[in-house]
């Protein structure tokens, strides 16, 4: 199927108003969102902590916060992992959670998911 790439917005939730467009893969088999440290400290973004991830043979730590996202017009704030230099914006399992959203395969976009109460 190849990538689902998106359009997505990315706001300080202290400032919603300011946003940046920014281009996303999605990538079903991450579990947090990356984003690139420059885009979130332009937009204010602070790191809230630090974490370690099992990446490239070994261990990285990262840093961690929330950043607010826009996607297919929803507004929501989402876990995200400060990324750096080159990385890509990707959106991971737990920002489509949060947007009840998941991927269509047969078309190679997003969709809202069924959602289930149990």
């Amino acid at each position: 199927m190849g990538f689902v790439k998106v359009k997505v917005g990315l706001y300080n939730p202290l400032q919603p108003e300011k946003v940046i467009e920014v281009d996303a893969i999605v990538d079903t088999g991450a579990v947090y969102s990356v984003v690139r440290r420059d885009f979130l400290e332009k937009l204010g973004i602070k790191p809230l902590s630090r974490r370690r991830f099992k990446a490239f043979g070994g261990y990285v730590e990262r840093d961690v916060g929330e950043v607010g996202m826009i996607i297919l017009g929803e507004r929501r704030t989402v876990p995200v992992i400060f990324g750096e230099e080159g990385d890509a914006v990707v959106i991971g399992v737990t920002a489509l959670e949060i947007f009840g959203l998941e991927v269509d395969v047969v078309r190679g976009t997003l969709k809202e998911a069924e959602l289930l109460l149990l």
